[in-house]
């Protein structure tokens, strides 16, 4: 196992849809493993195969859900159904994310409440997971790295023109940048 360097916003593979994985191998296998060690290292709660430069179909999570309830997986090849996003604004306080292919920064952002996500592990068996709040938001986090929609592509207008400012102090528009879990320190601050 290994752990990779997590890629950053404006990196061409984290904008383009993941190719379905078709190979059930080893090699699958030891991806899901690095993916498990390298979201481990980050502090994270959910990390997409795009997230390590890998543009395929694959999420893992660690991450407690509202109930106190630890999950653990991975989906490859998900599909995701989720309930009607409430069209209020955005609590700053309760309803904010980050993550970790824009690393130090958090915004506000709508989601829906309830998902049910299907799809297979890597031993191409069926997992299935219906969840609400909290844990609902990771799942479509994570479904969404792999259509190459990134969670600050979401933000309302208010708050799209702030990550705009930030994304050019920080110069998370060009391609090439990436921070190592372990090695470099927490942009989260964990």
């Amino acid at each position: 196992m290994a752990i990779h360097p997590i890629v950053i916003y404006g990196e061409p593979v984290l904008h383009r849809r993941a190719e379905k994985v078709t190979e059930f191998d080893e090699e699958l296998a030891t991806l899901v493993a690095d993916m498990f060690e390298t979201l481990e290292a980050s502090n994270g709660v959910g990390l997409a195969a795009p997230q390590i430069g890998v543009g395929r179909q694959v999420f893992v999570y660690d991450a407690d859900d509202d109930m106190g309830v630890r999950r653990h997986g991975v989906f490859i090849n998900p599909v995701l159904v989720a309930s009607k996003i409430p069209e209020t604004r955005p609590d700053p306080e309760d309803e904010s994310e980050g993550c970790l292919s824009v690393p130090s920064l958090d915004f506000p952002l709508k989601r829906a409440d309830r998902v049910t996500i299907n799809g297979v592990d890597e031993r191409g068996e069926t997992v299935s997971l219906t969840t609400e709040g909290w844990f609902a938001r990771i799942m479509q986090h994570e479904f969404d790295h792999l259509q190459g929609t990134l969670y600050v592509d979401r933000l309302d207008k208010r708050w799209s023109k702030k990550w705009k400012k930030a994304q050019t102090a920080h110069g998370y528009d060009q391609p090439g940048k990436s921070w190592m879990p372990g090695v470099d320190p927490d942009p989260f601050g964990h």
